[in-house]
């Protein structure tokens, strides 16, 4: 496994665990997000693109189911923001290591 995909992993962990702790507070994650976070990792292990890999919006082949597509899409809408205030240094580099993207409408 690529240092990038571990990389990809780490990140979405976090974000699904920050999402868990501040939305269900169950003292752990919960069993629904522990489920989207293990279907995340393997969608990122069986990605065709593998070190070409874009950012999951910006993907041509939507490897998610509808309904996991839309949590994970949720999770990070949450996640995002507020990652730099509880995990600044890995939000700012994470930004930094995403090419610049026009703020245009979605597709």
């Amino acid at each position: 496994m690529t240092g990038k995909r571990v990389k990809e992993k780490q990140i979405v962990t976090l974000m699904v665990e920050l999402y868990c702790r501040k939305n269900h507070r169950v003292g752990g994650i919960c069993s629904d997000c522990q489920e989207l976070l293990d279907y995340a990792e393997k969608r990122l292990d069986n990605c065709v693109f593998s070190d070409e890999k874009p950012a999951c919006k910006q993907c041509l082949v939507h490897c998610y189911k509808p309904a996991m597509r839309e949590k994970i899409r949720e999770v990070m809408r949450w996640s995002g923001p507020r990652m730099l205030f509880y995990r600044p240094g890995v939000a700012i580099r994470h930004l930094l290591s995403k090419p610049f993207e026009s703020t245009g409408q979605r597709k």
